[in-house]
């Protein structure tokens, strides 16, 4: 006690008492504090109250370690979340679910007024309106607000006529699409197929349509992405253009001319101008070409080698044969 009649040192329960957390207000009695000013002066606590405090002291620490208020919501709408889910996943529907997501959208969107009243479309020739329309994702029920341009674009782009395109949205009600294509540029065979190719040695069409059988035949792995500058050299010469049928790249280093008449020209890997400049003086001033032979060799630049048919081989041999009789006669 002090010098009020105070004790010095607070009461404590020994055992299973509660004491009261730290931070709790002073002048808030506990209920170890109670139980104290109901029994002080009385002795021990009965052992029915001990029973109850450490009742009561279970249960209140079993409702502390329960889990916050909504948390058992949020965890079953996470839960269901996550079977659907999973079940769109294994089932294929992802798709599914995300065009109706995406129609629900576009319907709310047109009901805002951005429903496409107005569709510009300008450059498109081997690609129908249709078509340009279904691969930028522009349906009837498609709303501008909702659009994905630059997705629009990349869907153009890869198909392998259209080369560039422009998706342009004019709110609140236009859409503009500007199509450059590509054209076709010539004939490319390899493993005995024929496709349409364009000058830089795209695709167009895996089968050959009857307005395209005029285009140049080149033959060969890799050689429809060198077909464009090869051509630009062969063009300059119009003669042997014209009597041109095809154009063989030889194990991607070098081109050999196959001619209408079966003659086959083999040129060098470099200076193929010069090794065609030669050609033509040959035929002007020989006329080589029209010979009987089956190739003209220009690989090396200081001579030309030519390869004569089999008819022509035998005349020539019967010929230098009957030469030598003379000569030895006239002996």
């Amino acid at each position: 006690m002090d010098g009020g009649g105070r004790l010095d040192q607070p009461l404590k329960w020994s055992g299973s008492a509660t004491t009261e957390p730290a931070g709790a207000p002073l002048d808030a009695p506990s209920s170890a504090h109670v139980a104290v000013d109901l029994y002080r002066g009385r002795g021990e606590r009965p052992a029915w109250l001990a029973a109850y405090y450490r009742l009561i002291g279970r249960r209140a620490a079993k409702f502390a370690r329960l889990p916050p208020p909504g948390l058992g919501i949020a965890a079953s709408i996470l839960l269901i979340a996550a079977t659907v889910g999973y079940g769109a996943v294994a089932g294929g529907h992802v798709n599914t679910i995300a065009d109706w997501f995406k129609d629900v959208g576009d319907t709310a969107a047109n009901a805002a007024g951005f429903r496409i009243a107005a569709i510009s479309l300008t450059g498109p020739k081997e690609v129908s309106r249709e078509e340009v329309l279904t691969i930028a994702g522009v349906t009837g029920r498609a709303s501008l607000l909702l659009l994905d341009a630059d997705a629009a674009r990349k869907r153009l782009l890869a198909n392998p006529w259209i080369g560039d395109a422009a998706v342009l949205k004019l709110y609140p009600d236009r859409l503009q699409i500007t199509i450059t294509e590509r054209q076709a540029f010539a004939l490319w065979q390899k493993d005995g197929r024929v496709s349409v190719i364009a000058a830089d040695g795209t695709v167009l069409e895996p089968f050959v349509e009857d307005r395209y059988l005029g285009l140049p035949l080149v033959v060969g792995r890799g050689a429809q992405q060198r077909a464009s500058d090869f051509l630009a050299v062969i063009d300059r010469y119009p003669d042997i253009r014209a009597a041109l049928r095809a154009s063989i790249l030889v194990a991607e280093r070098r081109w050999n001319l196959r001619l209408r008449n079966g003659i086959d020209v083999r040129l060098p890997e470099t200076n193929v101008a010069q090794a065609l400049d030669r050609l033509v003086a040959l035929e002007r001033e020989k006329k080589l070409l029209s010979r009987d032979i089956l190739a003209v060799d220009l690989r090396l630049p200081d001579r030309v080698g030519v390869l004569l048919s089999e008819a022509a081989a035998q005349a020539r041999e019967d010929a230098l044969k009957d030469g030598k009789k003379k000569k030895g006669g006239d002996a």
